[in-house]
């Protein structure tokens, strides 16, 4: 389906084609993640040429796959599992460049949590309309009752009930998540099974992520959007089915080039009559460009930056050299010799469970892992851990075990763990100085799902409209046409949800 209430951001106008123009603009896009792909998409459908410098030898980032060798045996592997909601609506734009009918795409119709306790919340057959969906998830959940409602602190709970961006940050940036959700009220069973599951979608403890962040999450998902709570997944390994057809795309029918395991050193300015930017690689590779799109990760942005004394001025430096990581997460997978139990689910959230925070059942949905179970009899489970701390890596089997205990009788043919620890933190209070897509640098932007954006989008979604929020900058500089953008709406959308809200505030002042 699609919201009829969402919100639509004009295109700035301009030419339809840089053949229009005396000479055509160059382009360097930095990074090759959701964030860099929607950039250099924006840029070189309107006739930009384009250059990707990507550090992995693959594309897509933290979404980005491959395939590892074993004994002679191609397994596919990738950096953990992603739901696709309906709601991304921009990288579902981009994906729609190698598919309009994106049909690479599969529904999971649910993805239950489960507490400590055993109890189990679910989202299947939820209503859309908000706010029915939340009062819904509500009223039948085991873990929050109707009393329960009675005992929120409306005052302190208005903003949540009615969202508006950007006015959320100031509301609710300066304090973290945890304190938020205790401060109205809000039961403690529900809010570590549910909320907790939000905010450690950004890797970090609630304590440490931003309360602004948590309500913007709460309105893109339930009270800001009728699209639900259901998501897609990807019918193959994320290279396959995402980004190698889109740069087939790039590189074929728009003359996109793409430089793979190199990374970006240092970025000069200033380099008349050549460019106004010259990109130098650890290969000794020189890339002059009219433009560059940084669309790194945090760690990567940082060192470029700090590699390159003539951009930005003090401030913008300082506000990038202030972005933080969030705590490291694990992805461990593995390849079974037998299966799990038929009615497990494609994705499984937890709580209580400590440091497990989910399972996937991966040959349900995705094509290479479900070839190897059916050649081999076995099962492909991957299970995460976000906000890791020392010690918790032994404990990821335990819980697994637990929570699935035919695993346990289990023995892996090969197994993988990754950790990682380059993801943003969204701490409370950092809103303000968090650098946008603008630099202050003509000619130079930000993408990625670190980056400042003042609209309701989140994670992968955040990347992926940054990145196209990138290209229209650009594009807007040289005359050309940009790329409209598409949110849930920015405010909320239930008119006694936004009274009551007002009246709130207003007796708070």
């Amino acid at each position: 389906m699609s919201d009829r209430r969402q919100r639509i951001h004009a295109a700035p106008r301009g030419l339809s084609h840089a053949r229009a123009l005396s000479t055509r603009p160059r382009a360097v896009v930095v990074g090759a993640g959701i964030a860099g792909l929607a950039a250099a998409t924006g840029l070189a459908e309107r006739g930009v040429e384009v250059t990707v410098v990507e550090r992995e030898p693959h594309l897509g980032g933290r979404v980005g796959g491959w395939t590892e060798q074993h004994d002679g045996t191609g397994y596919a592997m990738n950096r953990g599992f992603h739901a696709f909601f309906r709601q991304y609506y921009n990288l579902r734009e981009l994906l729609r460049r190698i598919d309009p009918q994106l049909r690479m795409l599969t529904p999971v119709d649910d993805y239950p949590l489960i507490d400590g306790a055993g109890r189990i919340e679910s989202f299947r057959r939820l209503p859309h309309t908000p706010p029915w969906n939340a009062l819904v998830f509500a009223l039948r959940s085991p873990t929050f009752r109707l009393r329960d409602l009675a005992r929120l602190d409306a005052r302190a709970a208005a903003p949540l009930a009615a969202v508006s961006l950007p006015q959320i940050y100031d509301r609710l940036d300066h304090v973290d998540a945890d304190t938020f959700l205790k401060n109205i009220n809000f039961p403690s069973a529900a809010r570590h099974l549910a909320f907790e599951v939000f905010s450690r979608s950004f890797f970090a403890d609630p304590s440490q992520l931003s309360a602004a962040e948590l309500a913007t999450m709460f309105h893109i998902y339930f009270l800001g959007s009728s699209e639900g709570l259901v998501f897609d997944v990807p019918t193959a390994n994320y290279d396959t089915a995402l980004w190698e057809p889109l740069r087939r795309y790039l590189h074929d029918e728009h003359g996109a080039r793409f430089h793979l395991a190199v990374s970006a050193a240092r970025i000069d300015t200033d380099t008349a009559p050549k460019a106004a930017f010259a990109v130098h690689t650890d290969s000794g590779e020189r890339l002059d460009a009219d433009a560059v799109v940084l669309a790194v990760d945090i760690p990567g942005l940082q060192r470029i930056v700090a590699a390159s004394p003539d951009l930005g001025d003090g401030r913008w430096r300082t506000r990038v050299q202030g972005l933080r990581t969030a705590p490291a997460f694990a992805v461990h997978r593995l390849w079974l010799d037998r299966p799990v139990a038929a009615h497990r689910a494609a994705f499984l959230g937890t709580a209580g469970h400590k440091p497990l925070d989910n399972i996937s059942v991966l040959h349900r949905y995705e094509r290479e892992s479900a070839r190897w179970a059916q050649r081999t009899g076995g099962s492909v489970v991957e299970v995460h851990a976000y906000a890791l701390e020392s010690g918790d890596e032994a404990d990821l089997m335990t819980q697994l075990h637990r929570v699935y205990p035919e695993t346990a009788l289990a023995a892996p043919v090969y197994q993988r763990t990754l950790i990682r620890d380059d993801c943003p933190l969204f701490a409370p209070g950092s809103h303000a100085d968090r650098p946008g897509v603008h630099t202050g640098t003509p000619g130079l932007v930000l993408a990625g799902d670190g980056i400042r954006l003042d609209l309701p989008a989140a994670l992968m979604e955040r990347a992926a409209t940054t990145g196209w929020a990138a290209a229209n900058v650009l594009l807007n500089r040289w005359g050309l046409a940009g790329h409209a953008l598409r949110t849930v709406p920015t405010a909320g959308r239930t008119p006694p949800l936004r009274w009551l809200a007002t009246r709130e505030e207003r007796r708070a002042s």
